[in-house]
């Protein structure tokens, strides 16, 4: 039981899923966006996709403070991976951590 509050591999694996989930589907938001305003509607379907992504993996997973971290940590790093400027990120990982609560 108390070693369960260590295991951090579904978070790890849902954070790393989460953040190609984001680029796969930014990228396709980006090239076919037609203005400013076509793109911030897309932003929002998927921060709003990503958010029910985040909710049923809180429902179906106990998150500690350390999963938690862990989660954001990998989240973080994949995005950071793929090539997104580091101020993008943490207001992404900020974005996520908001959800987690």
């Amino acid at each position: 039981m108390l070693f369960d509050w260590f295991n951090v591999t579904k978070s790890k694996e849902f954070g790393i899923a989460l953040a190609n989930f984001y680029a796969e589907r930014e990228k396709k938001t980006e090239s076919g966006n037609k203005g400013k305003k076509e793109f911030e509607r897309r932003q929002k379907e998927l921060l709003l996709k990503m958010e029910q992504k985040v909710a049923e993996f809180k429902r179906q997973n106990k998150l500690n403070v350390y999963k938690k971290a862990q989660l954001g940590n990998v989240f973080k790093w994949q995005l950071l991976e793929i090539g997104y400027t580091d101020q993008y990120v943490d207001d992404l990982t900020q974005w996520l951590m908001h959800h987690l609560k």
